[in-house]
């Protein structure tokens, strides 16, 4: 069986995000979207809000399954038993450091090999940082997440105000 890993924080989960889940998706036999806990990050939605939300988002993909880690993702490729770890790029900007972060995860762990993929160009700009900002100064994100995202980060907003 071929899983793939696709971490991150997905807070939100976007647009881009579920393009390359779809598309890993088509690849393998199971995607493990796994959730990063980092207690150093203060993250809009909780690690199960976030969880929750790409469950409901992912749930017509049948072999995507959403888990969670802590710690290293060289020691989660070992934990959860996965062929490679999948990581987007959007832009050359991003290739440089997730380059560093394969050769070093590739250093920790000999088994962790890391498959870039692209998003389809119309997300291609798209991150969850920029919705966390578009949202946070009353914009629309409509275009960007799927609509339980959008609903989730308006109720956000609101019970911050």
């Amino acid at each position: 069986m071929k899983r793939l890993m696709y971490p991150g924080s997905f807070d939100p989960v976007t647009n881009g995000h579920l393009d390359v889940i779809a598309r890993a998706a088509r690849i393998a036999d199971e995607v493990l979207v796994a959730v990063a806990r980092n207690s150093e990050k203060s993250p809009l939605f909780t690690t199960e809000e976030r969880i929750e939300l790409i469950r409901t988002v992912t749930a017509s993909i049948p072999n995507v399954r959403v888990v969670t880690f802590t710690g290293l993702l060289a020691d989660a490729v070992n934990e959860f038993q996965v062929s490679a770890v999948i990581r987007g790029l959007r832009a050359v900007s991003d290739f440089e450091y997730e380059f560093q972060m394969a050769l070093m995860n590739r250093e920790l762990n000999a088994a962790c090999e890391t498959l870039f993929m692209m998003p389809s160009p119309e997300y291609s700009f798209v991150s969850s940082r920029l919705i966390r900002e578009i949202a946070s100064c009353g914009g629309s994100v409509s275009a960007f997440v799927p609509p339980e995202v959008v609903e989730a980060v308006r109720k956000k907003m609101e019970s911050r105000s």
